[in-house]
């Protein structure tokens, strides 16, 4: 039997769709911004394997610090015990987190970053003796698929058959260009009325990833933070798709002067080579876990601080310290704003933009603009026979390669996106 075969017999893959996918493309190799497949065809990874492998594949620096960690130590229970690995990644991301971010908390992906984020702002208040249950959030976000996650998140085709199982959210529209003061003045009349039983507000940071790419800017959103401070509302980043470089800054709340109590971290805080999320948070915050047992936060996971995963997030925040990586991630941004301004007057294009290294295409497709918009199988299947991977969301096509990538080949994403414009 093929690998493919084998596959279809008994792997049950994430967000399947046999319409658009069909059979699995078995990828036996990667370097760099590249994946190659048993036949030997070359695919250029556009969308840096779900936004994760931001330093390209199989980094040789990487690979090297993961290999010496696993001959050392594979792994160790974090509940009474520690290890160099997690004390040194924490004191590397606390030096790159915004001063008010004190405290590391290890987990093991996105959605339970947000969990536990979620987790501690509830206990937070209940700690200090007083019930608050509601949770502000924008309309369309994607914060994870766990119920916690999901609760805060957008609700739709993904979450209608938990729909009964999950908490309520109170939800206020994205401060998209033109909106900006309609939503502050929502945030505040919402909050003048319901403010002492809000526990926290959660955000996607200047790009709302699934939505679309949907983007806005950063004076809006420090407008609406200082209006959760002034009303002792917490507020928690959702830095796992926009950290580490994304939007052009180390974090997308590095575009702020006002800055969250919490931040949610995963994707690319390992380079995308192993699994692994973060969840900090400030003093004030975690002073109130502390003293009484029953204060205490119960919460774990089997391989929290995993060293293996703390190694490769070392590992990958050591390439940040290097010239090359932000020089790379200049260029990408820099090329990606001129692309836009090459297509934006496209017959078929109703926006594109960019911020960072993140490009967005929204395509006009009549009145359906839902994530099972036909052009999603059209544009996929187009960029595939290309050699290109990339995952549309609905009618909007979009690039986050990871910062290693060369110029030719952008350009010749960008050629192709041309092309698939022109088609259709």
């Amino acid at each position: 039997m093929t690998l493919i075969e084998r596959d279809k017999m008994l792997v049950w893959h994430p967000y399947s769709d046999n319409e658009l996918y069909g059979t699995p493309i078995p990828v036996v190799s990667a370097k760099g911004s590249y994946l190659f497949d048993e036949n030997g065809q070359k695919y250029i990874d556009a969308v840096s394997s779900w936004w994760t492998s931001i330093h390209g594949h199989s980094h040789p620096h990487i690979a090297q610090k993961v290999s010496e960690q696993i001959r050392k130590l594979d792994h160790v229970i974090f509940s009474g015990f520690t290890h160099e690995s997690a004390v040194l990644l924490a004191e590397k991301l606390i030096k790159r987190l915004p001063l008010n971010q004190k405290k590391i908390f290890y987990s093991d992906n996105g959605s339970t970053a947000v969990e536990v984020a979620l987790k501690m702002a509830f206990q937070y208040w209940h700690n200090r003796g007083q019930v608050r249950t509601k949770v502000i959030a924008f309309k369309n976000a994607y914060h994870g698929d766990t119920f916690g996650a999901m609760s805060v998140s957008g609700r739709g085709i993904f979450t209608k058959p938990f729909q009964d199982l999950l908490f309520d959210v109170v939800y206020v529209d994205v401060p998209t260009p033109g909106k900006e003061m309609q939503v502050v003045l929502e945030l505040k009349s919402l909050l003048s009325n319901t403010h002492d039983q809000v526990a926290c507000f959660i955000f996607e940071p200047l790009v709302q990833g699934t939505a679309g790419m949907v983007m806005y800017e950063p004076e809006v959103l420090n407008e609406l933070l200082l209006i959760c401070k002034e009303n002792c509302v917490l507020t928690i980043a959702d830095e796992v798709m926009t950290g580490f470089g994304r939007t052009g800054k180390f974090f997308a709340c590095d575009h702020l002067s006002i800055q969250p109590d919490l931040f949610c971290l995963s994707k690319g805080l390992t380079g995308g080579t192993m699994a692994m999320g973060v969840t900090s948070c400030t003093q004030q915050i975690f002073d109130t876990f502390d003293g009484a047992a029953s204060n205490s936060f119960f919460h774990g996971h089997s391989y929290t601080a995993n060293p293996i995963a703390c190694s490769a997030g070392i590992a990958s925040l050591e390439l940040f310290d290097t010239k090359n990586t932000f020089i790379d991630i200049a260029l990408i941004s820099e090329m990606h704003k001129n692309f836009v301004s090459e297509i934006v007057n496209y017959s078929t294009v109703k926006q594109a933009r960019s911020r960072g290294t993140i490009l967005a295409i929204e395509l006009i497709t009549g009145k359906d603009t839902s994530y099972f918009n036909e052009m999603r199988n059209k544009s996929y299947h187009f960029f595939i026979n290309k050699g290109i991977l990339m995952r549309p969301l609905g009618n909007i096509i979009y690039v986050l390669p990871p910062y290693c990538i060369s110029a030719d080949d952008l350009n010749y994403i960008y050629k192709t996106i041309k092309e698939f414009l022109e088609s259709i």
